[in-house]
C-alpha cells in the first residue's frame, strides 16, 4: 500500500469510528485479496473497501469499486468467515470514498454478495 492510500484508509477508519462502527481488523489478506477495513454495526459485520482519488475529474472514488473488485472482495471475506469459523446474523458490504478536503462518502450496502454466501 502507498503513503497515501494509507492515509484515505486512516482517515475512513477514523470516520467510521465516529459514525459508531466498531473497527475489528484492518488490512486483512487472503490469496483471493484484501479487505481494508472489518468492522461492526450492531449484529452486523461489515466489509468494508476503502477508495480515494485526489479530484472527481474522472469520477467518484466509489466508481473505482468494480465488478470485479467486489467479487474479489466478497471471496475474500467469505474466506475471513471461514477462517475465524464466523457465522454473524448479517454481513453488509460497505465502501468509503474519499476525496481530500471533503467529507469521507460513506455508502452503506454498497454491494451485496448475491449468490456468493457463506
Amino acid at each position: 500500500m502507498n503513503d497515501r492510500g494509507k492515509i484515505y484508509e486512516d482517515q475512513a477508519a477514523v470516520f467510521l469510528e465516529r459514525a459508531g462502527l466498531k473497527l475489528i481488523r484492518r488490512n486483512w489478506s487472503a490469496p483471493t485479496g484484501e479487505i481494508d477495513i472489518i468492522a461492526s454495526e450492531k449484529d452486523t459485520l461489515v466489509f468494508v473497501e476503502v477508495r480515494g482519488r485526489s479530484n472527481t475529474g474522472f469520477g467518484s472514488p466509489a466508481e473505482t469499486v468494480t465488478k470485479s473488485k467486489q467479487l474479489r472482495i466478497i471471496k475474500t471475506a467469505i474466506g475471513y468467515l471461514k477462517t475465524k469459523t464466523l457465522k454473524p446474523e448479517s454481513i453488509r458490504f460497505d465502501v468509503v470514498a474519499i476525496v481530500p478536503g471533503t467529507e469521507p462518502e460513506h455508502i452503506r450496502g454498497a454491494f451485496d454478495a448475491g449468490k456468493y454466501w457463506y
